[in-house]
């Protein structure tokens, strides 16, 4: 796998941390939630209004927005549009579109839920059963495409058409990458750049273009658009990365939904990917996505005893290595340095 960074300390990182430490103070970073929890505190009462229409619609679409989600994605967007005013000489506050922007991160990504667990079949999510299961898959599907018309409708009142452009982006990476979901690729080293290509699309995407959106709308300057963007991109990707390890090291109960639930669905993540390095087997049920009698529990067998687990993590350590080294480039703020110890959390989250 070719990796478009060289590594940043001489990589002499320990195992389970990420070495550009180095390079910041040693005064403890705040917590990121506690940081970003007085611009999340309306978050879900935003949401709510935005999906303001008749009963049953509303009931469905506020099921989700019931201000139980961890609210990752938009917390990543409050942190970086204030680090990153900060870096741009104002105050750290954030401007209305900003806020809008991290509301409209957690629609999309929410519709794309709603949609994934029709296509995936799921009957639970978040640890309660999912709208398809309860409502039925129509009603979800029409819930999921509503959602993403109310966040479309937000987008434009923004009133910044270069922002509009990133943020549509996103919905167009998120059906590609279901597509490429959908199929499989015959070579190993072409069904690793797919695999990567798919997290990117339907993962760190929403992530990345969100983080670019609240720099155009404070900052002139295309480097520093980047640098949100790489920041957003590699810290998807690495939070994938994770979400498919834990997939076969942490229990349903942790998680919230059924253990190696990919494989299930006929999945080859980064786990499997990396074991079929060691157990060639595995090429076989791949390409017929373990439909066939035990592949799910001779693929699970394989993958624990090949270090396609040790693999994957050490991947995700190395895109939160980028991130670092990528939001390292703004100025100093204690919204720049959570970000810092996002990366961190990202690598030690067990669900």
């Amino acid at each position: 796998v070719f990796f478009p960074w060289t590594r940043c300390c001489g990589g002499n990182s320990r195992k389970g941390s990420c070495c550009c430490r180095t390079i910041h103070s040693d005064a403890k970073p705040k917590d990121p939630f506690t940081l970003a929890q007085k611009d999340l505190k309306s978050l879900y009462d935003d949401i709510r209004k935005e999906l303001f229409v008749s009963k049953e619609l509303k009931h469905l679409c506020d099921y989700y927005f019931d201000g139980k989600g961890k609210a990752i994605r938009p917390m990543i967007v409050v942190l970086m549009a204030r680090a990153l005013n900060i870096h741009s000489n104002r105050s750290g506050d954030l401007l209305p579109g900003q806020r809008a922007i991290a509301m409209i991160s957690e629609m999309i990504h929410t519709a794309s839920l709603v949609h994934d667990d029709v296509i995936d079949g799921s009957d639970k999510r978040r640890g309660k059963r999912t709208i398809n299961e309860i409502w039925g898959e129509r009603k979800a599907i029409l819930a999921g495409d509503f959602i993403l018309s109310a966040a479309s409708m937000a987008l434009a009142r923004i009133g910044n058409i270069t922002v509009v452009k990133v943020l549509s982006q996103v919905i167009e990476d998120l059906v590609r990458g279901e597509f490429m979901q959908l199929g499989s690729k015959e070579t190993e080293n072409e069904r690793f750049k797919h695999y990567l290509e798919k997290t990117f699309k339907k993962t760190a995407s929403l992530i990345a273009n969100s983080c670019k959106a609240v720099s155009i709308l404070v900052n002139s300057d295309p480097e520093v658009h980047e640098i949100a963007f790489q920041y957003g991109k590699n810290v998807g990707i690495a939070f994938q990365l994770v979400d498919d390890v834990l997939d076969f090291t942490s229990g349903a109960s942790q998680l919230g939904k059924p253990c190696a639930a990919d494989l299930k669905l006929g999945l080859a993540t980064g786990p499997v990917l990396f074991a079929c390095q060691q157990f060639p087997e595995l090429h076989a049920m791949i390409m017929r996505r373990f439909t066939s009698k035990g592949d799910v529990d001779q693929a699970w067998q394989y993958v624990l005893q090949s270090d396609g687990v040790q693999q994957t993590t050490y991947l995700a350590q190395r895109y939160c290595q980028e991130a670092i080294r990528q939001i390292s480039m703004l100025r100093p703020s204690a919204e720049r340095d959570a970000l810092i110890r996002l990366t961190e959390m990202v690598l030690t989250r067990d669900k």
